[in-house]
C-alpha cells in the first residue's frame, strides 16, 4: 500500500527542499516527477537550478500534465511529486483565452484528473511525497482567473490532504505536522 506525505506552503517555505529531505533520508530508490515548463528564460534557469539539486541517481520524469497514466510504470521506491501547483496551471492554460478560465469545463477537467492521480497512487506501493502551495492564506485575487485557480488548488490540496498519511506544513523552512 503506498504511503502519501503532503507538503504544503506559501512560495519558498522550503516544500521542495524539505520533500528533497525527505527523500534522501528515506535512503531508497527515487523517481522525481517534474511539472515545470521552461516557457521563458527564467522559468528554465530555475528548472535548472532545481535539477542540480536532485541527487544524481534519482530518475526524473517532466510530466507537466499526464502525470495518472505514468504513475504505475514507476519502478522506484520513492516518488516526489513537485507540484501540484504547476500541474493545476497547466490544466488550467488549456481553458484560458482572454484572461478568462472557463471555469465549469476546467473544474470538472481538475476534479476527474485528481481522482484519477488519486486512484493510481493508490494502487501503488510507493511513499508519494507531494509538493503544492498553499493558496488559503492570502487575500482573494481581484481577476477571475486568480480566483479559480484558487479555489481549483485549494479543493486538489484538500482532496490530497484527506488521502494522505501525513500533511506538513512549511512556514519558514520549518517543517510543522498537520497531519500523521
Amino acid at each position: 500500500m503506498s504511503r502519501i506525505t503532503l507538503i504544503l506552503g506559501g512560495a519558498r517555505s522550503g516544500k521542495s527542499s524539505n520533500a528533497l529531505r525527505l527523500a534522501e533520508e528515506l535512503r531508497k530508490s527515487v523517481t522525481f516527477i517534474a511539472t515545470a515548463q521552461a516557457t521563458d528564460n527564467e522559468m528554465s534557469a530555475r528548472i535548472q537550478k532545481h535539477k542540480a539539486e536532485r541527487p544524481a541517481g534519482w530518475e526524473t520524469l517532466e510530466l507537466p500534465l499526464d502525470i495518472t497514466p505514468n504513475v504505475l510504470q514507476i519502478k522506484s521506491e520513492v516518488v516526489v511529486l513537485d507540484c501540484i501547483t504547476l500541474w493545476v496551471t497547466n490544466l488550467m492554460m488549456q481553458y484560458v483565452a482572454d484572461d478568462l478560465v472557463d471555469e465549469s469545463p476546467f473544474m470538472q477537467t481538475v476534479r476527474a484528473e485528481t481522482e484519477s492521480l488519486v486512484a493510481a497512487i493508490c494502487k501503488t506501493e510507493q511513499e508519494w511525497l507531494i509538493v503544492s502551495n498553499e493558496v488559503g492564506f492570502g487575500l482573494v485575487p481581484p481577476y477571475q482567473m486568480g480566483r479559480v485557480f484558487r479555489d481549483a488548488l485549494g479543493w486538489v490540496n484538500q482532496r490530497l490532504a484527506q488521502e494522505a498519511d501525513a500533511v506538513i506544513l512549511m512556514v519558514a523552512g520549518i517543517p510543522m505536522i498537520v497531519k500523521g
